[in-house]
């Protein structure tokens, strides 16, 4: 003999309930994907740290058109200032590669095959052509060992700066941040020296 099911038997959701939440959760979880949307509004927006490694990469563009422009006013000292530019190219480079390692700029912007005392037209050419062109460069001082003095301050001004941005930067940009700042450093103790 079967026993007929009680009501109170059943465990679980009712169907009616079921029903009944079903409209529910189509609205969230249609709610929940829409933010994912890779074409909204947060998308277009860069995040701080691509803001901050576009900003890095314009300082070191702007800094080699500084070395270009001390080197084509001084060209006693486009030789010894050629190493210390290509390291500004260098780092100008490490900040505008990609997060997959994939450098985003021109071939030509190589800092081997760099000139010593390029023209403002070199220059010009050896800048990416997706970056803006970079700002004009300050009158170099007729003298050497004034012209040294002001790229030695620059160099300090950017590395302060780069050092104080990797404190809230992400740890791979924070490392990038802290090895280009050393080497800005280390440039300003050879131009500091250089000017004696």
């Amino acid at each position: 003999m079967s026993f007929p099911l009680s009501p109170r038997a059943r465990s679980g959701p009712r169907r009616r309930s079921l029903l009944a939440a079903a409209p529910a959760a189509l609205l969230v979880a249609g709610c929940s994907a829409g933010s994912d949307d890779p074409g909204g509004p947060a998308a277009a927006r860069p995040s701080a740290a691509e803001r901050t490694r576009a900003r890095a990469a314009r300082d070191s563009r702007a800094l080699a058109a500084r070395y270009d422009a001390v080197a084509a006013a001084h060209p006693k000292l486009a030789e010894p200032l050629r190493p210390l530019r290509a390291d500004v190219v260098r780092h100008a480079e490490a900040f505008e590669a990609g997060a997959d390692g994939s450098a985003s700029r021109a071939p030509s912007a190589s800092a081997s095959s760099a000139p010593a005392a390029p023209s403002a037209g070199a220059t010009a050419a050896a800048a990416p052509s997706s970056a803006p062109p970079a700002p004009a460069s300050p009158a170099v001082p007729a003298n050497e060992k004034d012209a040294l003095a002001q790229l030695a301050a620059a160099e300090r001004e950017i590395a302060d700066r780069r050092a104080e941005e990797l404190v809230t930067a992400p740890a791979e940009l924070a490392r990038l941040l802290a090895s280009v700042s050393a080497s800005g450093a280390a440039h300003v103790y050879l131009l500091t020296e250089a000017r004696r």
